[in-house]
């Protein structure tokens, strides 16, 4: 290290109580396992508070926790014992951070258009929910929102699972997803409802104006209240037997149509 750091030998250090905490989710901050996901959140400018090292960094990533460093960042040394105990990975990879949730606007999620919004109600699997966020990045869509009943975006399985695709996409959590979709209704963005059979198949609607797809939980689907809201339906073919598709995969196919035909 550059600077004198502390040391930590002790699970029972405060800092590992608080990472500990971090690791059940909510609050203003994120728990970040693993260089990759700590090195995506410092290019996206994330505000980085504490980073736990175990093990001598690489040339590069010794280069970007001396620049954290001087930024503030408080830098701490563990052992391997302290860093199983700091993170909640089976296998950590010897770093594991706490950053700053990054603050979205309802407007972001609309920029640039047209929109191509992925909005999900009642997604637990924090794994889909990290999935649907990775997928919605590579495909350029324009923002991700999940309702209260869905998975924390910034819980650490869901951030594992984007792979820092969150920190691609403007990711938004809302207590009101119904009052979102109506003021994209007003402000002129389609809201298409994807239902496992009968809806329009997605090769044959239209995904080039602005569009917000609203995607259901795991197994119940889209809520009636929220099927009421949708300008039309879409349907992914499948062959018959299938009775749907795993909701992340759903919504990686639907958002590269929606790619395929604007780029077309």
């Amino acid at each position: 290290m550059s600077a004198e750091p502390v040391v930590i030998t002790s699970r029972q250090h405060p800092i590992v109580k608080a990472f500990r905490e971090l690791a059940r989710g909510g609050g203003e901050l994120m728990l970040l396992d693993g260089w990759h996901l700590l090195n995506e959140a410092v290019a996206a400018e994330v505000t980085v508070e504490t980073i736990a090292i175990c093990g001598p960094p690489s040339t590069s990533e010794q280069r970007m926790v001396d620049r954290l460093q001087r930024q503030g960042t408080q830098i701490v040394e563990v052992s391997g014992t302290v860093l199983n105990a700091l993170s909640p990975v089976n296998a950590p990879t010897g770093v594991v951070a706490s950053a700053r949730r990054p603050a979205v606007g309802k407007a972001t999620i609309l920029e640039p258009p047209p929109a191509l919004v992925l909005a999900a109600t009642g997604l637990q699997d924090p794994g889909n929910a990290g999935a649907i966020i990775r997928s919605a990045a590579a495909a350029g869509a324009t923002g991700v929102v999940l309702d209260e009943a869905s998975a924390d975006p910034w819980g650490w399985k869901a951030l594992r699972a984007s792979m820092g695709g969150v920190f691609h996409v403007p990711v938004l959590r809302t207590r009101r997803l119904s009052n979102l979709v109506r003021e994209w209704r007003q402000a002129g963005v389609r809201v298409v409802a994807t239902t496992p059979r009968g809806g329009t198949s997605m090769h044959d609607l239209d995904f080039t104006p602005p569009t917000a797809v609203l995607l259901g939980g795991e197994g119940a689907g889209l809520p009636d209240d929220m099927l009421a809201f949708a300008d039309a339906r879409v349907s992914i073919p499948m062959r018959s037997g299938i009775e749907s598709l795993n909701a992340a995969v759903a919504a990686a196919l639907l958002c590269y149509e929606a790619r395929r035909q604007r780029t077309a």
